[in-house]
């Protein structure tokens, strides 16, 4: 049989269970799972450049660590609720997918969370999410990117992700980046390195590389990035997130590390993020390349009917 070369380059397509694939040239890098049989969604695999996983399914060495699923969104303090342990009642539950596209320079997908605390079936925060794919550029060492923006609206009166290191969104890297685990480093947009110097410390991006495997005797070795928004809150008094880092393969941007972060009534909270898959080491000129362009881009919205069949579209316009 002859190869077939997909229409779009960029697909995301929808799978039973609530899952989506995330597909580059027919390949997919990533999988987007919302089944309401685990406590909340996430992304697994991450792929890199060998299709080798770069994110893993808990801790290698602490099993009450499970709720550690790959990529995820979470927070330990959502009005006294604890949505991150995973050893409570509550629950972020995908209520519904709202517009996907495909196309050759990104695929997007939009779907709606609501954040329940396990005994009111009301929701206490809704969490509009738009997912976009990109593949990067020709000749450079990232080799796709993923951007999360979420729009938080309260849900009723207003709520707050009070003063926590842990979330809204956790990163479990594979076992051989980590550093304790693997032979993995760690490094910042400041240059520092190590958790000991990169703990809480504010940062433009944080990046976790090491080795995936072998081809021909030579270790192959790939990473990725994740990148902060100059406009997310959390950032006083420094100008980017404070970052929850362990050398055993865990990164975070910790949104409230340094104070509450308020969801007023009525009013909507954005936070974006942006995660870059890469081979080789940190590619330092070119992290900051993609967080300067990603400074500059636009938030993205929501369009009601903008042709025949089609209820929803993501527009930046």
């Amino acid at each position: 049989m002859e190869d077939v070369d997909p229409i779009d380059d960029c697909q995301i397509v929808p799978l039973p269970g609530k899952q989506f694939q995330f597909l580059l040239g027919g390949n997919e890098v990533t999988r987007w799972h919302a089944s309401h049989d685990v406590p909340g969604p996430y992304f697994y695999p991450i792929q890199g450049k060998h299709g080798v996983g770069l994110t893993r399914m808990g801790h290698p060495g602490a099993p009450n660590h499970d709720h550690h699923r790959s990529f995820w969104f979470a927070h330990n303090d959502l009005l006294g609720i604890d949505f991150w342990s995973e050893e409570t009642s509550a629950r972020i539950r995908q209520s519904q997918w709202l517009a996907i596209e495909d196309g050759d320079s990104h695929a997007r997908l939009a779907v709606e969370l609501f954040w329940q605390d396990g005994h009111d079936p009301t929701p206490i925060l809704k969490q509009t999410v738009f997912f976009t794919l990109r593949r990067g550029e020709q000749n450079k060492q990232v080799l796709w990117t993923l951007e999360l923006q979420s729009e938080f609206q309260a849900q009723g009166e207003g709520v707050e992700f009070r003063q926590s290191n842990f979330g809204i969104l956790g990163l479990r890297v594979a076992k051989s980046l980590s550093v304790v685990f693997g032979s993995g480093k760690i490094l910042g947009a400041d240059g520092n390195t190590g958790e000991r110097q990169l703990f809480g410390q504010p940062n433009r991006w944080i990046d976790y590389s090491g080795p995936v495997g072998r081809v021909n005797g030579k270790p192959m070795v790939e990473g990725l990035a994740l990148i902060d928004h100059r406009s997310n809150p959390g950032h006083e008094p420094a100008a980017w997130a404070a970052w929850h880092i362990r050398d055993d393969g865990w990164i975070g941007p910790s949104l409230s590390r340094h104070g509450p972060v308020s969801v007023p009534t009525k009013d909507t909270l954005c936070c974006r993020y942006l995660l870059a898959v890469h081979e080789g080491d940190a590619p330092t000129a070119d992290l900051n390349r993609l967080a300067d362009r990603f400074d500059a881009s636009k938030r993205l919205r929501l369009v009601e009917r903008p042709k025949p069949h089609h209820q929803w579209a993501i527009t930046d316009s």
